[in-house]
């Protein structure tokens, strides 16, 4: 086991996720204009899309990185049968899933029913599709709605909090069914879908446009919310959740949805098309 592996197993996951969830919040100005530029240098932020473009003129860390975009700065696909993508970053897998099970990586799968956290949930997507997009911390760390939906749930289910980039999916068994995540879920035109918001080491923390903060508080049991007598319908394209830091969005969605064809570490961004909807009206 390669030793950046071994670390993920041995590091106090959520005492350090909680420490820097302060510490991105820490308004003192050398302190947050060092986080800041370091992000900006290192990974090149391209800030003139960002609403606000001085990237020192944000409060905190935190501020900075869940900056809005300008308008203008990313357009829904105009064709209503397509699925939008949620998030700005890089596709890690996408296609079929087949029997209920998931490709993670070469080698590794996880199921859609560990995912969800009940295999009652996992039923519409047994044969479905999935699309898992990895957020850097280059990118705009908003997620967006992939279609037009009605929320009807959240499941917050507990788990480890592993990194989420390449190295880590590559090489830990089942890691988006290990890790922190809350799973939102809709209903929409031809069924329901879910945006999975999975958490990572040292960026842990979700909020919904619903409720706000909801990761943390870190879980112990799984914890279900259900939201269908609220009435919250979202449109396609709308803003739906945060990451305050980033992560992985996980998109599953049941018979008659087709992702396009899609290639690992391919460039995406919030609103592009990643595929329609092929079944029968």
């Amino acid at each position: 086991m390669k030793p950046s592996v071994l670390l993920q197993y041995i590091l106090p996951h959520r005492f350090l996720s909680r420490i820097v969830y302060q510490a991105t919040r820490w308004e003192w100005a050398p302190w947050k204009n060092f986080l800041i530029e370091t992000i900006v240098r290192n990974y090149n932020v391209d800030m003139g899309q960002a609403a606000q473009p001085d990237p020192l003129a944000y409060p905190h860390f935190n501020a900075f990185f869940t900056r809005k975009l300008k308008p203008g700065a990313r357009a829904a696909d105009p064709d209503p049968q397509a699925i939008l993508c949620p998030a700005d970053g890089r596709i890690s897998q996408s296609g079929r899933i087949r029997d209920g099970r998931i490709f993670q990586a070469k080698g590794q799968e996880y199921t859609a029913a560990e995912l969800l956290g009940s295999e009652e949930a996992a039923v519409p997507f047994r044969n479905g599709s999935f699309a898992t997009i990895y957020l850097s911390p280059r990118d705009y760390h908003r997620v967006h709605m992939p279609l037009e939906g009605e929320l009807t749930g959240t499941t917050h289910v507990p788990g480890r909090i592993f990194s989420v980039a390449p190295f880590a999916v590559e090489a830990i068994p089942r890691l988006f069914a290990r890790n922190e995540r809350l799973v939102c879920s809709f209903e929409g035109a031809h069924g329901p879908f879910v945006s999975v918001m999975v958490g990572a080491i040292l960026v842990s923390s979700v909020a919904t446009v619903w409720d706000g903060l909801a990761i943390p508080p870190y879980a112990s049991d799984i914890i279900r919310t259900d939201c269908r007598s609220r009435g919250l319908k979202l449109e396609r394209f709308a803003e739906m959740a945060r990451f305050n830091m980033g992560s992985t969005v996980i998109l599953l969605l049941p018979e008659g949805y087709e992702f396009d064809n899609l290639q690992p570490q391919q460039q995406v961004v919030v609103g592009q098309r990643l595929g329609q909807w092929a079944g029968s009206v």
